[in-house]
């Protein structure tokens, strides 16, 4: 008979394994931990993120290197990507301070408002660097202005360029002699480390009339690409005689510091060699050029110093020797401290820009300056993506670049032509009140208290704090119906029903290009008083009968709905009886009335036990010694009163 061999030897041999894989699973997390900080520090953050999942398979510290993962997407212009690495290092218990802030960007890139709002209004409150303080108090400002913009639903018609695009990014469209020049990193041979895609290139299509037929013929643009380099964003000269565009990152010097602005001039025989222009910055990144109608203004982006933030539009006047000015900023009205770029110029000579720093709906949206000011240009030109780059082709249509979901790359090229219909925008401008029990208690305007909408289905769509005045606005949509909502402890939450069913004025009514249809609402929130009987309105039954009529269940509907509302309370309803009929018989019909309704209210998903019935015949008449039938239908009533409230 074989003999076992001694457990515990075996149970040390096995400790000793688990310990030298232990050792052997974090030599390898460190070992990939220090060649993503490597490429981290190098800013080639595609390669950082692959050596940071690696080392995330088996890292000690995961809050740390999921951290490190979502840096390395947002310092390469991925911030949505960034998302749920961000959250995973905070559920990790990781409390690197920007982690909190930065999530909050991340969550707005993807459209998740809400989540976005609460997470900046937590920082703005707990949050102890002054710049992150003071970026997250501006985001917070901006976040509070997305139902202005949510609103500002522009005439245009957006469609994708499928044809043209391709899994690569192609963006910073530019119309010239029939030719849609535009920018990809599509075709190159070459990874760019910074994000995992080619160098970019500048590459022109014929234009045509059909975005579907479009991306038969492309072609690199001549005279301007060079292998192993960014070449980027061309611009012309109305007469498409002087090119400048941007070109860098060839790895001399790291990160975006290395692009500078470039000219050149067109001659028979082509385009001549690409020199820098005498306003680049050495120390700085400079780009996005855009050319004024007339030609004579180049506006550019720059991160040079003594700017107002990230990067900011500069403009530089040139010569009649070809020579620039001194660049001017343009100033604190458009600048901000995020990022300012991509600037473009329209036929009529209004600036288009886009900016992560300005109030909208994600990381960057598109502006156009009116009277020195910037003005978001709303859906669907914008979105929760990145939406930059635009072009206006004249009045009626233009392109411009997205990343936005349902796109074929990770930029994309769109066209947009503008609608012949008027548009219309719908709003509800509001005033919440309250309304206190008691002689002389007039309804008091409330004022810094939130006020929600909600779709039909009961979600919450946003939220807004009313004003000194108790006012406030939301924006809404044609053809739907909304629910207006504000709670208080201590006061019956207000509810009003809002729609814009069948309000959409004819065309021909219309007596501007951009009308605003303002319907009005008033929501009271009323207090709770105990004891108080509150009459149900038109709350019949057959005679000697107790069932619920099909009337009588819309009127009990309201109550089930103040129930849902208030969940706190818990209420005894009661049922009336007139004087006419004995007293035995009132009491036992209207505790009978009194007992379907309840069944009726907890059949709409009411606990039982937060409700009860009561009948009390004729024994609480309104109107004593009643004589007509309208006397008498006073006192035959259904009533309520809250009983209990649990704080």
């Amino acid at each position: 008979m074989p003999q076992h061999k001694p457990l515990a030897p075996l149970l040390k041999q096995t400790s000793v394994l688990l310990l030298f894989l232990f050792l052997l699973a974090s030599c390898g997390a460190g070992k990939y931990l220090s060649k993503g900080d490597k490429r981290f520090g190098a800013e080639e953050y595609e390669r950082a993120i692959e050596y940071y999942k690696q080392a995330l398979e088996s890292s000690k510290s995961p809050g740390e290197v999921n951290y490190k993962i979502a840096e390395s997407y947002r310092l390469s212009n991925r911030i949505a990507q960034a998302e749920p690495y961000y959250k995973a290092a905070l559920d990790a218990n990781f409390r690197k301070e920007d982690t909190y802030f930065y999530y909050a960007l991340a969550l707005k890139a993807n459209g998740k408002y809400e989540e976005a709002m609460r997470q900046v209004q937590d920082y703005v409150r707990v949050g102890t660097n002054p710049q992150l303080k003071s970026m997250a108090a501006r985001e917070l400002e901006n976040l509070q202005q997305l139902d202005e913009i949510l609103g500002m639903n522009q005439r245009y018609k957006v469609e994708n360029l499928e044809a043209l695009n391709t899994e690569a990014s192609e963006f910073a469209p530019y119309l010239l002699d029939n030719q849609l020049i535009f920018s990809s990193t599509r075709g190159a041979g070459k990874e760019y480390l910074g994000n995992g895609e080619g160098f970019l290139d500048v590459f022109a299509t014929t234009l045509t009339d059909s975005a579907a037929e479009m991306g038969g013929a492309v072609h690199k643009y001549e005279g301007i690409n060079v292998e192993g380099l960014h070449d980027a964003l061309a611009t012309f000269t109305n007469n498409g005689g002087t090119m400048v565009f941007a070109r860098g990152n060839e790895g001399t010097k790291k990160g975006r510091q290395n692009v500078d602005l470039f000219v050149s001039q067109r001659r028979a025989d082509g385009w001549t060699e690409a020199k820098p222009i005498s306003i680049n910055d050495a120390q700085a990144w400079d780009s996005s050029p855009a050319f004024s109608p007339d030609g004579k203004t180049l506006y550019f982006s720059s991160n040079r110093r003594g700017g107002l933030g990230g990067t900011d539009i500069y403009k530089s006047t040139l010569d009649d020797n070809g020579r620039f000015s001194k660049p001017e900023n343009l100033g604190p009205e458009i600048n901000t401290p995020g990022n300012e770029s991509f600037v473009s110029v329209g036929p009529d000579g209004t600036v288009y820009v886009a900016s992560d720093g300005l109030p909208g709906l994600g990381n960057l949206d598109l502006f156009r300056i009116e009277n020195g000011k910037p003005v978001n240009m709303g859906q669907p030109i914008n979105s929760p993506g990145d939406d930059f780059g635009i072009y206006l082709a004249d009045g009626q249509y233009g392109f411009f670049s997205s990343n936005r979901d349902g796109g074929k790359g990770g930029d994309d090229l769109y066209r947009f032509v503008k609608s012949d219909r008027k548009q219309v925008n719908f709003f509800v401008d509001g005033t919440l009140f309250q309304q206190r029990e008691g002689k002389g208690q007039q309804r008091t305007a409330v004022a810094n208290h939130t006020v929600t909408l909600q779709d039909e289905q009961g979600k919450q769509l946003r939220t807004t704090t009313t004003d000194a005045s108790g006012q406030f606005t939301f924006p809404l949509d044609s053809a739907s119906t909304y629910f207006l909502l504000a709670e208080k402890p201590g006061f019956f939450t207000a509810r009003q029903r809002i729609t814009t069913i069948g309000k959409m004025p004819a065309q021909d009514q219309l007596t501007q290009e951009v009308n605003d249809v303002r319907l009005t609402a008033t929501l009271v929130l009323n207090e709770i008083v105990k004891e108080k009987a509150i009459v149900l309105e038109n709350i019949f039954y057959d005679f000697d009968k107790a069932n619920i009529r099909p009337d009588a269940a819309l009127e009990l509907d309201k109550l089930v709905q103040i129930l849902k509302d208030n969940p706190g309370i818990s209420i005894e309803l009661s049922s009336h009886t007139d004087a006419r009929g004995s007293d035995v018989y009132n009491l036992d019909l209207s505790q009978r009335r009194a007992e379907s309704a309840v069944e009726y209210i907890i059949s709409q998903g009411i606990d039982r036990s937060r409700i009860t019935a009561k009948g009390y015949g004729e024994t609480r008449l309104v109107v004593k010694n009643a004589k007509t039938e309208e006397e008498h239908q006073r006192n035959r009533r259904t009533e309520f009163k809250v009983v209990r409230i649990q704080e």
